[in-house]
């Protein structure tokens, strides 16, 4: 039987190789199956999210906006027990990012970690109890996206905090932007105001989304 006299270089780039192949193979394979996971844990819950959680097709346009953009660095201002959180992180687990999200009140808050974890995404997931007054000014940049849908009141302030950290590209959005009411008007006005951004409304659902998007750097 012929050697075949391959050079001891040459097996070891055709071992590497194969190893790569290996760890993509496992890696698509995880992927496959941590959409199994989250799509069938969602479909479990379809109709029962209350608690001042979004529709699905909110959750759904959070989900694409981040794929479309490939965004990695989230915020969510306001958790509630974790079904918007939940699209994030399945589109940030596709990114390879992770979503930072806020909760105030401990019940909330201990429902969607718990609400994380069934749906496989707790990797994909910073979770914290507190108060966003204090927490999303000392937050820091740069961020990719930020999901706002805590107290109305503080739209403004919280994207006056965010906006300077937002990456170029990067997109704002805000949740319930329909509502009538001083304080949104107040947001939705001062979004007027901003040069360096352009803003959109998403009405799939009655409630509304602004996307204020950050011009990409030149």
């Amino acid at each position: 039987m012929r050697s075949l006299g391959l050079h001891p270089l040459a097996i070891a780039a055709v071992l590497s190789l194969l190893a790569v192949q290996s760890i993509r193979s496992q890696s698509v394979q995880a992927a496959a199956e941590l959409d199994t996971r989250v799509a069938a844990f969602l479909a479990s819950r379809r109709g029962t999210w209350q608690d001042l959680n979004v529709p699905e097709v909110d959750g759904r346009t959070l989900h694409d906006l981040i794929l479309a953009h490939k965004f990695r660095r989230a915020v969510e201002i306001g958790t509630s027990t974790g079904h918007s959180g939940i699209w994030m992180a399945w589109a940030l687990a596709k990114t390879g990012g992770r979503l930072i999200t806020l909760e105030i009140d401990e019940r909330r808050h201990e429902t969607a970690v718990a609400n994380f974890r069934e749906a496989g995404l707790s990797d994909y997931v910073d979770a914290r109890l507190g108060d966003a007054h204090a927490i999303v000014p000392r937050l820091e940049g740069p961020i990719d996206f930020v999901f706002s849908d805590a107290d109305k009141e503080w739209y403004t302030k919280y994207f006056v905090a965010l906006w300077p950290k937002m990456a170029p590209g990067g997109c704002f959005t805000a949740h319930n932007v329909t509502m009538r009411q001083p304080a949104m008007r107040e947001f939705l006005d001062h979004l007027k105001t901003i040069e360096d951004g352009e803003t959109t409304m998403d009405g799939k659902s009655s409630a509304g989304i602004s996307i204020t998007c950050k011009a990409p750097s030149r």
